[in-house]
């Protein structure tokens, strides 16, 4: 199983109301769960021996990141401006309460922050784009 089958299951679990998921191939299993705070996490098992086939070697197993998810159905801006470089891009490294994308609602303009310091991973191409509330924006790890 690669990483980004991983990916799309803890998107599917972040997204949908299932509590837990477990998925088992060859000699991994994959369990995935929601944290207490309203996120998913993943823990990945695999068997002592890993045959050469398998896809998802123990170098790869997923990081447990900080999912940052759109509070409100709104427009999405990732930068204080039209023309102004976005506020940040996949590799940055943030620190808590930087100021990650602006969702515009009802002409109010909504400050998304960051929930922890670290580097981002995963970023959203949407800008100017309209996004729904708990939808993926950005991970840190």
């Amino acid at each position: 199983m690669d990483l980004s089958k991983i990916k799309t299951l803890i998107d599917f679990v972040g997204r949908s109301t299932v509590s837990e998921l477990t998925v088992t191939r060859k000699d991994v299993t994959v369990r995935i769960f929601r944290s207490a705070s309203d996120g998913a996490a993943a823990t990945v098992d695999a068997a002592p021996e890993i045959s050469s086939d398998t896809d998802l070697k123990a170098s790869e197993s997923p990081s447990l990141a900080t999912a940052v998810r759109a509070p409100i159905f709104g427009v999405l801006h990732r930068a204080s401006a039209p023309g102004q470089p976005p506020f940040v891009d996949a590799g940055d490294s943030v620190e808590e309460g930087d100021t990650l994308f602006i969702v515009e609602a009802m002409k109010v303009f909504n400050k998304i922050t960051a929930p922890c310091a670290g580097r981002i991973i995963f970023l959203t191409d949407i800008d100017g784009g309209e996004v729904h509330a708990n939808e993926l924006l950005a991970e840190i790890a």
